[in-house]
């Protein structure tokens, strides 16, 4: 059995593979050191799998099987091309979802907190008191996308005494949420949450998702979190929603086209923090990858079920 294993880490799953087993090493854009054509494993590593880097891997590996990505979203993975082929696709959901959610609390934090406000005064040293801290206990938190990464925020602000409600497509009870309602019933909740956090894969449902009906139901002191896809948010929507004070802020882990041109008008928004698509950054996310693919190599090698397969028509 041939695989196909990321450059970067190549080395260190050799020793945890079976001897009869071979591989070859892929880098960033998708150039291979060896003769691919009877790989059947391909393992992609923790970076955005560019389109040509997917469709250099494919060609180069026509009897390819299984591909496990270290992505959970994998809107850019299931191209044409991609789909053409019976490839078994699990994702990376789970491996970077703590940094996340703590990266949500630090949003949200930064909002009642004053943080931006704060900073300004210390830098024009300023010693200005009478600030209005808000607390967060009793606000209410709307996660679209109640899944792995949802439900890991949800329990790190239940801690905070927010009241926590979530949509998922099949709803059910979950711990540390309020309520749990399914895929559109959410926005007749936008009226109650002072944070919205976008937590959903990017699909041909959720693309354009939060737009101008969207803004114009939330609250005027509400704050959109996006840790998901850019393509989500409707960014000229949201240019106008904060422009005309629709809503109080939003923060941007992601955004339509990254890296952000330094054109782009988002940049210059009022209460607007951008951040370089860096909320799942963690020393401990290698460690995570390296286990999943190892387990789940395992159960592939033993004809086992996998672990996080992706429904390619649901796109997740």
């Amino acid at each position: 059995m041939k695989l196909i294993l990321p450059i970067e880490v190549a080395d260190e799953i050799k020793p945890h593979l079976p001897n009869d087993t071979t591989f070859v090493r892929a880098d960033v854009d998708g150039n291979i050191d060896g003769d691919a054509t009877d790989a059947e494993v391909y393992f992609s590593w923790l970076y955005y799998i560019k389109p040509t880097t997917l469709q250099k891997v494919l060609e180069s590996a026509p009897k390819l099987r299984w591909h496990q990505a270290t992505n959970a979203g994998v809107n850019n993975i299931l191209t044409p091309q991609y789909l053409e082929r019976e490839i078994v696709l699990t994702n990376g959901a789970g491996l970077h979802a703590i940094p996340i959610a703590e990266f949500v609390i630090t949003y949200i934090l930064s909002y009642a907190k004053n943080f931006q406000k704060l900073h300004e005064l210390q830098a024009q040293k300023s010693w200005q008191r009478g600030l209005i801290n808000e607390e967060l206990q009793d606000k209410t938190l709307l996660i679209i996308g109640a899944g792995g990464i949802g439900q890991e925020i949800a329990k790190r602000a239940k801690a905070f005494g927010l009241n926590i409600y979530g949509s998922r497509r099949h709803p059910q009870p979950l711990l540390n949420f309020d309520k749990v309602v399914g895929a559109n019933e959410w926005k007749a909740l936008l009226g109650e949450a002072n944070y919205v956090v976008i937590a959903t894969p990017l699909t041909k449902e959720t693309k354009g998702l939060i737009d101008a009906e969207i803004f114009s139901l939330m609250r005027p002191d509400a704050y959109l979190i996006n840790i998901a896809r850019g393509a989500i948010v409707d960014e000229p929507a949201l240019i106008k929603a904060l422009q005309t004070a629709k809503i109080a802020g939003a923060a941007l882990d992601t955004v339509f086209t990254e890296p952000l041109p330094p054109e782009s008008p988002l940049w210059t928004q009022p209460n607007i923090f951008i951040t370089p698509h860096c909320s799942g950054h963690s020393p401990k996310t290698k460690e995570r990858a390296l286990s999943l693919f190892l387990d789940n190599f395992t159960r592939y090698y033993n004809d086992q079920p996998l672990r996080n397969i992706v429904n390619k028509d649901a796109g997740y």
